[in-house]
């Protein structure tokens, strides 16, 4: 039998375990996920940073990151996406398993108890949380915010789904607005912290030589959640393209172009003909064989990268590429050309056949990597669909190239962003 997740509750938290002697470590993972809102987002996205400064335990910074030392080097951090249309804070924490080192008490044991005091016990003063961590978080924030704008091909990217999703949720960053950081305090950031506490879906992963059993001893120790029950996920809305397709030229001081597509898509990574569409992005634009790579930069050598994306959790598709300025309208005529030429079923069975042994080698090498098998289960958790990596690759290999015509067909064009110099006409 293939090593398998096995689930259990415990109060809001949903405890997934994978035994498994493989690794010579434990891979901790914890998701917290709320829906994306306005007023939300930007507390949402300081938070984790603020709790990593010190815990009821170990108030003091220094202290807090000593004990990971303690650990045996435990490693311990975070990251912020999205995920449809929530937001999505993952803590993550890796150590050694007990086996390989002298030690009377349990490192999970002792690391699931450091991640529950940091996310449910943080250090506080006066009832909140600690103004100087607040303080010294938002700058740390700000710079990681002001980065993104120094990157010209995620500002590119952002922008991008930010003109695309109007009056859509998703259209807000991860990290949150920059503008919004000055007015947060210690005081009010501990209220919206509580807030999150209550209504954030959680769900703990463990993978590693253990058992649920042994997961939920620890963890019934370790976390103070408010009472309740588990929160799930709800299914994006698919929107629909605008009918025109709008274009967004914005300029800056860049020396090469930023051409950007968004597209709606048809499916979800839940939806029965997802692998198809998992292809046909594979096909358009996400490996070297690929039409865009192939046909944008190396035939017609109109840009410097030139790829397409999938976000199969909200049905959204962007293209990006980077283009001499002058290029423009070649290179959107050449991207359309490619896109026509999908609906059409103009690929080679050669490129299908490639394409889908690089999805299954991907799908493989997940087994590989205990973080990564965390990561795949949590899209089922997410979408409402379980999927084993060995029925995805069967998937994959089912599909013809009729279906992947089908799904070209709800592939639609939303907008067009062009970054560009302060130079030149419009």
């Amino acid at each position: 039998m293939p090593e398998q997740f096995e689930r259990g509750t415990l109060g809001r938290l949903r405890l997934h375990v994978l035994p498994t002697k493989r690794f010579k470590t434990f891979a901790v993972s914890l998701f917290a996920g709320v829906p994306l809102s306005e007023s939300g987002v930007t507390p949402t996205a300081l938070t984790p940073f603020v709790l990593r400064r010190g815990t009821e335990s170990y108030p003091e910074t220094i202290a807090f990151r000593e004990k990971l030392d303690e650990l045996y080097g435990a490693g311990f951090g975070f990251d912020l996406y999205k995920r449809g249309d929530h937001q999505v804070v993952q803590f993550r924490i890796d150590m050694i398993n007990d086996r390989f080192v002298s030690t009377n008490e349990s490192l999970l044991k002792e690391a699931l108890r450091y991640l529950g005091e940091a996310v449910t016990a943080p250090a506080l003063e006066d009832g909140r949380f600690r103004s100087r961590y607040v303080e010294a978080e938002k700058t740390t924030v700000t710079k990681r915010i002001e980065a993104i704008i120094n990157d010209k091909i995620r500002y590119a990217a952002e922008r991008c789904t930010e003109e695309m999703c109007k009056g859509d949720p998703y259209r807000l960053p991860s990290l949150g607005r920059k503008e919004e950081l000055a007015g947060i305090d210690a005081a009010s950031l501990y209220s919206h912290y509580r807030q999150w506490l209550e209504k954030a879906a959680f769900d703990l992963y463990v993978a590693g030589d253990t058992t649920l059993e042994e997961v939920e001893s620890f963890a019934r120790q370790a976390f103070r959640l408010p009472d309740g029950t588990p929160s799930g996920y709800s299914k994006p809305v698919l929107v629909p393209a605008r009918e025109q397709v709008q274009t967004i030229v914005e300029r800056l001081d860049v020396g090469q172009g930023k051409l950007n597509m968004g597209l709606r898509v048809a499916s979800t990574y839940g939806d029965e003909d997802y692998p198809a569409l998992l292809l046909y992005n594979g096909l358009l634009g996400a490996f070297p064989h690929s039409k865009l790579f192939v046909n944008v930069r190396e035939k017609a050598s109109l840009a410097y990268y030139a790829s397409s994306r999938l976000d199969g959790h909200k049905g959204l598709m962007t293209i990006q590429s980077g283009i001499e300025i002058p290029n423009y309208e070649k290179a959107v005529d050449i991207i359309r050309e490619q896109l026509a030429a999908m609906k059409r079923g103009e690929f080679a069975a050669d490129d299908l056949g490639r394409t889908k042994a690089m999805l299954s080698n991907q799908l493989r090498e997940i087994q590989d990597s205990a973080f990564e098998r965390i990561g795949f289960d949590y899209n089922a958790i997410v979408s409402g669909k379980e999927r084993t990596a060995d029925q995805f690759i069967a998937d994959l290999e089912a599909v013809t190239p009729e279906q992947i015509v089908a799904a070209a067909q709800g592939v639609k064009l939303d907008t067009i962003y062009f970054l560009r110099d302060k130079k030149g006409g419009a």
